[in-house]
């Protein structure tokens, strides 16, 4: 099994990154949707939120409201380290069993926003950073998420720099560019990935 990390930042465009490697073969681990399924209604990952952040955090129909609970976070470092301690630990484990009903020989992508912040290269063969210039970031993330300038800058900052999170990979994909270009970017390490694995 080769084990390979993904990340970028925000608005980077990592699942188009990941999209088309699983497209291409690999079996893929996803942090933020694990990270959304361990905070379902009726989990203990959702329990241990309220418990922490108060009944605000929940939409009328008693799901999570991430908006709510992003504002809360990204605006003070000390709450955001509380919620990683609840949610963190929960996404690890259900990460660990989907690579255990993964074949022997899968080449497995965990696609992990915060690998670079959480210093986890160590845990994988190779890691791979998606990159765009910030100024691309925010506008990904204003046209096509809806957010705001300032929501965007906030988010964008509050995770590692592109330079922390180039110093760590073994591959870059460089997301400046056209749709297509990053395909072939894709494609070529997917040809790299599958030698590696053989």
């Amino acid at each position: 099994m080769l084990r390979v990390g993904l990340t970028g930042g925000i608005g980077s465009g990592k699942s188009e990154v990941s999209r088309r490697l699983v497209a291409l073969g690999a079996v893929l681990v996803d942090a933020d949707a694990v990270a959304r399924e361990v905070v379902e209604p009726g989990t203990p990952g959702l329990a241990a939120v309220v418990e922490e952040f108060g009944e605000q955090v929940l939409l009328p129909g008693g799901g999570l409201d991430r908006e709510r609970l992003g504002a809360i976070v990204f605006a003070d470092d000390a709450r955001r380290e509380r919620l990683n301690a609840i949610v963190h630990p929960l996404v690890g484990r259900r990460m660990q069993e989907l690579v255990d009903d993964a074949p022997a020989d899968a080449i497995v992508i965990y696609d992990v926003p915060l690998l670079t912040e959480n210093d986890l290269a160590g845990l994988y063969d190779l890691v791979v950073v998606v990159d765009a210039p910030v100024e691309e970031q925010v506008r990904r993330l204003t046209e096509l998420r809806g957010m705001s300038e300032e929501a965007a800058r906030a988010r964008i900052a509050a995770q590692a720099t592109r330079e922390r999170r180039r110093a760590i990979a073994d591959r870059v994909i460089d997301n400046s560019g056209t749709l297509e270009s990053l395909l072939a970017q894709v494609d070529d390490l997917w040809a790299d990935l599958t030698r590696r694995a053989a």
